[in-house]
């Protein structure tokens, strides 16, 4: 059974750092590149970042460069995000997605509030 299980998320102020993990089981996660998409109260879900299989290539969203840096740990079947200077518009409910054409997985989200 495939399962991406997100954790990490919460209540932060502006400024702040938080660091999301996604644990992986029920596939082989190093040949997966992974992802983390966010959704927004009324707005479309966005990808925000993305890593290859072995974790050589990562790309990122315009809105997050510098400032949230996505790694993984194949030995640990564990994807990561870490979030720094965090902004009210970075508020959101966080996912992550496994990738391996064509199959798609998704966890069921961890919420980030980003709020004084």
């Amino acid at each position: 059974q495939v399962q991406l299980v997100e954790s990490g998320g919460g209540l932060v102020q502006p400024g702040g750092s938080l660091r999301l993990s996604c644990a992986a089981s029920g596939f082989t996660f190093s040949l997966y590149a992974m992802s983390w998409y966010r959704q927004a109260p009324g707005k479309e879900r966005e990808q925000v970042a993305t890593i290859s299989s072995l974790g050589t290539i990562t790309k990122y969203a315009d809105s997050v460069k510098g400032r949230f840096t996505i790694s993984r740990d194949n030995a640990k079947n564990t994807l990561y995000l870490q979030m720094n200077n965090l902004k009210p518009e970075d508020t959101a409910v966080y996912y992550c997605k496994g990738s391996n054409r064509p199959y798609d997985y998704w966890g069921q989200g961890t919420r980030v509030t980003v709020s004084s």
